[in-house]
């Protein structure tokens, strides 16, 4: 349960960090990746404080946001309330699996569209930069192909897990390790406000990709979305490498 000290320690300060108004790069290119989704119902895995949620549900969406962190879902729940947008978030660890009534509609109610709220309830499971906070990699990408139906997408952004990082910017693993070397890790760059307070995972692309594909989920679309210009600016050594990878993968019609 690591997890939930980790982020409900920094909860202000995350979500405080990142407001509503999406314009970084890889959430732009997740959001993308997703596609049209007016209709369509949508799981934010590991949703924090409910940004990419909200954004989806703006779009039309019938969201379910889910994470491991209190005070994370009761700030995406505090600005439900604030503006209701339809939005039901479930308090869980995603490693284990969802509730069985996680894929209730609107407003907590079972949906009025007829989707089950079983396995297979969802049209798309988005995960955005949740992966590398989650220790158990198999467990969270179980649950993501569980609750997808079959030919539905899952769309992951993480920090690139080949980026080796800058002057002031840690990369994806310890500076004086290397690239193989898997594991949890505290950053020490004076620029990585975030993963210097709570950590990461790092993983090497094949595993990441291999365990997609062991759960049933196939690699459809690969991006690597540039920087903002502000970021690079300041960080131009990092800024030199790609530092962000969006996922798409499409969920087998059988099973893995």
């Amino acid at each position: 349960m690591a997890g939930v000290a980790r982020y409900d320690e920094i909860a202000d300060f995350y979500a405080s960090g990142w407001s509503d108004l999406i314009d970084d790069p890889a959430s732009l290119r997740l959001l993308d990746l997703v596609g049209p989704v007016a209709g369509r119902r949508v799981l934010d895995l590991a949703c924090g404080h409910g940004r990419v949620s909200r954004e989806l549900a703006r779009r039309g969406a019938e969201v379910v946001g889910a994470d491991i962190s209190a005070a994370l879902i009761e700030k995406a729940r505090s600005a439900e309330r604030a503006t209701p947008l339809g939005i039901r978030y479930v308090h869980t660890d995603v490693t284990t699996g969802l509730p069985p009534d996680a894929a209730t509609g609107r407003a907590g109610h079972a949906s009025g569209t007829g989707a089950t709220t079983g396995p297979g309830a969802f049209d798309a499971v988005v995960c955005a930069f949740g992966l590398s906070d989650i220790d158990d990699l198999d467990g969270a990408v179980a649950t993501a192909a569980a609750a997808l139906r079959p030919g539905g997408v899952f769309v992951c952004a993480i920090l690139h897990p080949c980026f080796p990082g800058g002057r002031g910017v840690s990369g994806s693993w310890p500076g004086d390790a290397g690239y193989h070397a898997e594991g949890w890790w505290r950053a020490d760059g004076e620029l990585s406000s975030l993963r210097r307070q709570v950590g990461a995972n790092h993983r090497t692309l094949s595993t990441y990709v291999n365990t997609l594909r062991r759960h049933g989920l196939w690699t459809d679309e690969l991006a690597e979305p540039e920087p903002a210009p502000a970021w690079a600016a300041k960080r131009p050594d990092a800024a030199r490498h790609p530092v962000f990878l969006v996922m798409r993968c499409l969920k087998a019609d059988s099973g893995p």
